[in-house]
């Protein structure tokens, strides 16, 4: 199903549904019961982060992060800027690189990978383009049932944009809506299957497209079901501080080996269950097990990475740019 969907995108196919007909009438019955229990409280409006981190590393020429997609990359349900993603992913960054990073963040909440366009040309409108964007989507495409194949469509525009303009890119799939609480069966299961159905066909486009991506999936899971109070915000649907700083933890490792910052090894390891495979059995496994790095090798064929995570350290309070002390 995922290479029909990216097969779709790529040739101008039709609408691809994720969902059997049969199921419509339930399903939607079932989201009415969902939205009862989800969003009851109010996410409070992602902390600006933008700025510059790791100015203990001195005067060197910063790295410049881009953060992009929609409310978990913009860091929505969290109150502090060192609890949002892009100020994480900024400060362990810096720390593995020792040097400065810049942060810009483009991120929306509520977008779908049709806003990827807008947030693409913002950032390349500026001056200097990034050395490495994050994008974070795909939640808010299944959730508003969008064409999965537009979906991957919108997603491998963006990525081809960045890698012609000369960034890295990682991509954050879509993760598993199975894992939110309030959600209950049958909708889990065709939450979960539309989740990793998207995933896995993002996955196949971005590398196609030359970046990297990691599964998000069901990161999260266990956490959630161990402490649901802990894991989510507010508002029942938005990670908690906890939440985005797993999430970070599993993207910092490919977000520094993309820069060349964290040491990279051709050695595959069978004991972490590397391997390389064909894109779409890559793709179709790293939808299955959350924290999965996908990454091209010769085509057709893809490197399936499971790094070592590191944990991130306390995010710092960002300082203001050089472009913004000269405004």
């Amino acid at each position: 199903m995922a290479r029909r969907i990216a097969a779709g995108a790529a040739y101008g196919g039709g609408s691809i549904g994720l969902l059997g007909v049969a199921a419509v009438g339930l399903l939607l019955t079932e989201m009415q019961l969902a939205k009862r229990s989800v969003g009851n409280g109010t996410a409070p409006l992602p902390p600006v982060a933008d700025g510059l981190y790791g100015r203990s590393f001195g005067t060197e020429e910063p790295l410049r992060l881009a953060l992009l997609g929609d409310s978990t990359a913009a860091g929505q349900g969290v109150r502090r800027t060192g609890q949002t993603p892009g100020a994480l992913l900024a400060s362990g960054l810096a720390a593995v690189a020792e040097r400065p990073v810049v942060l810009r963040n483009v991120a929306l909440s509520g977008a779908r990978s049709d806003d990827l366009e807008r947030q693409v040309s913002l950032l390349l409108s500026q001056p200097v383009t990034p050395d490495v964007c994050v994008i974070m989507i795909g939640a808010n495409d299944v959730t508003h049932r969008m064409s999965p194949t537009e979906s991957v469509r919108h997603l491998a525009a963006a990525v081809r944009r960045l890698r012609t303009a000369g960034a890295e890119v990682v991509v954050g799939t879509c993760p598993d809506l199975g894992t939110i609480e309030p959600v209950y069966q049958p909708l889990r299961w065709l939450a979960r299957r539309a989740s990793r159905q998207l995933a896995a066909a993002q996955t196949i486009v971005v590398v196609e497209q030359g970046g990297r991506t990691v599964s998000l999936g069901d990161l999260l899971g266990p956490e959630f079901a161990a402490n649901p109070r802990e894991m989510f915000g507010v508002d029942n649907f938005h990670p908690s501080a906890e939440g985005y700083a797993t999430a970070a933890m599993a993207v910092l490792p490919t977000l520094c080996v993309s820069l060349a910052v964290w040491p990279e090894t051709d050695r595959l390891e069978p004991v972490r269950r590397e391997n390389i495979l064909p894109v779409a059995k890559a793709a179709a496994e790293a939808a299955k097990e959350a924290g999965t790095e996908v990454t091209g090798a010769r085509a057709p064929w893809a490197l399936l990475k499971h790094r070592r995570r590191r944990r991130i350290p306390a995010a710092e309070t960002p300082a203001p740019t050089p472009e913004d002390a000269q405004t």
